[in-house]
């Protein structure tokens, strides 16, 4: 794993709105600085870095980069307790025919 996703990875998961700008901007720079495409390892790693919600929309840059990799990354329904960014995830490689819903 490049060491631009192991430190975006160990940071953990997004924060929510009520972070300092700084945080936010600190992780959106984080973000910015992963190289495209991503691998396998890397965008399953990066999946549990989703907060509970979008962070100002650096939770959307945070799935589109996991879809720069090989897909899917969920292959099987995170089901409805999941995070929503997961089942996000996974409603896309359906309606994208990467996989059929069971």
């Amino acid at each position: 794993m490049r060491p631009e996703v192991q430190a975006f990875v160990v940071d953990g998961p997004l924060p929510d709105w009520d972070a300092s700008e700084e945080e936010i901007d600190r992780r959106a720079e984080q973000l910015d600085a992963i190289p495209k495409p991503v691998t396998r390892e890397e965008a399953r790693a990066l999946v549990s870095c989703f907060g509970p919600d979008d962070c100002y929309g650096v939770a959307w840059a945070l799935m589109h980069l996991i879809e720069t990799g090989p897909n899917p990354v969920l292959a099987a329904d995170p089901g409805p307790d999941a995070n929503e960014w997961h089942q996000r995830l996974f409603v896309r490689a359906v309606n994208g025919g990467l996989i059929q819903r069971a």
